[in-house]
């Protein structure tokens, strides 16, 4: 949470990027100061919470019934964009109260700031897009075609808009991972019990208006429970803890594996069991040196057959020419 002033966009965006509105929603309600999710569990269950919001703020005659109001739709985006101008900013200040004991708001400043900001250009957009369409009505056919083409391309810069913005809710996860979850519930409430109190069920019985009207908040806050359960648990960030005071959750960190030591190998070269043991490209040749490969002779002169060096021959060193038959040539 520093005080350094950071870039919006991610530089990508072109002339030619504004005749694609995704692009743009993707860039300009999603800045690039806003985290990423911690692993691909706390992502999918984001995602899993903002099917179930666009349920909620939607409303559940789209959903249920297979029709598409398109007014309708208008309608409660404006409601909806009402609701989170007043209860983004009064959940967060009851949060600021509760951090208070272990932190300070001006280490959140910027942040908040930011966060702010982004609230107020989505709020602006959807008055500028509901307004637009309002005004084509009172014009002839050429502007009201005009006007429709931009109120077209503003619905899909605040429909793709309100997904990015379900995710990290008006980037408020640059504050406290766990802000995101928490507003999407507060807010998910507050948009779908006024329809139980009002009647608002839109033809269906009072049970499947009750299970319908309800199963997105009920939904949403399910699986924000799960979420802030784990990143409390794996990465140890809890909501009342302070920002400042939360321990560094790098992005993409993986987990902790005890290194593994290389086997070092040996001195002399790569040795099989025994240092001195025979094996491949072992010096010597294998057995007694004694016995084999004698340079000097075929054999070893102790072999059984062979005459030892300094033991008398049963012949005559010289031949027969010494020899009488065999006998002593001096007697005996």
């Amino acid at each position: 949470m520093t005080g350094a002033r950071r870039s919006w966009t991610d530089g990508s965006l072109t002339v030619g990027s504004f005749l694609k509105p995704y692009r743009v929603a993707s860039a300009v309600f999603h800045p690039v100061w806003i985290p990423d999710a911690l692993d691909p569990t706390v992502e999918r269950l984001k995602r899993g919470r903002v099917i179930a919001g666009a349920v909620a703020a939607l409303g559940v005659y789209t959903f249920v019934q297979g029709g598409f109001a398109f007014e309708e739709m208008l309608e409660n985006t404006v409601i909806a964009s009402a609701v989170l101008f007043v209860l983004t900013p009064v959940t967060v200040g009851v949060m600021l109260l509760v951090w208070r004991r272990t932190g300070t708001v001006r280490q959140l400043r910027t942040p908040l700031v930011d966060s702010l900001k982004l609230l107020l250009l989505f709020v602006g957009c959807v008055l500028a897009t509901v307004g637009i369409f309002q005004a084509s009505e009172r014009f002839g056919l050429v502007p009201k075609l005009l006007l429709y083409l931009v109120g077209l391309w503003m619905a899909v810069l605040l429909i793709v808009g309100a997904v990015r913005l379900s995710g990290n809710f008006f980037g408020s996860a640059a504050v406290h991972r766990c802000l995101p979850p928490l507003l999407a519930t507060v807010t998910a409430w507050l948009m779908a019990v006024p329809d139980l109190f009002t009647g608002d069920l839109h033809g269906l019985s009072l049970t499947l208006g009750i299970v319908f009207i309800l199963g997105a908040p009920v939904t949403v806050t399910g699986l924000a429970l799960l979420e802030m359960r784990r990143l409390k648990q794996r990465y140890g960030i809890r909501l009342t803890a302070h920002p400042a005071t939360l321990p560094p959750t790098p992005v993409g960190e993986p987990p902790q594996v005890p290194p593994q030591v290389p086997q070092q190998a040996h001195p002399y070269g790569q040795q099989h069991g025994h240092p001195y043991a025979p094996g491949p490209g072992q010096p010597y040749p294998q057995g007694n040196p004694y016995l084999q490969g004698n340079p000097y002779q075929q054999g070893s002169p102790y072999q059984q057959g062979a005459t030892a060096p300094h033991a008398p021959s049963p012949r005559h060193p010289y031949g027969s020419h010494g020899s009488h038959n065999g006998q002593n040539p001096y007697g005996g």
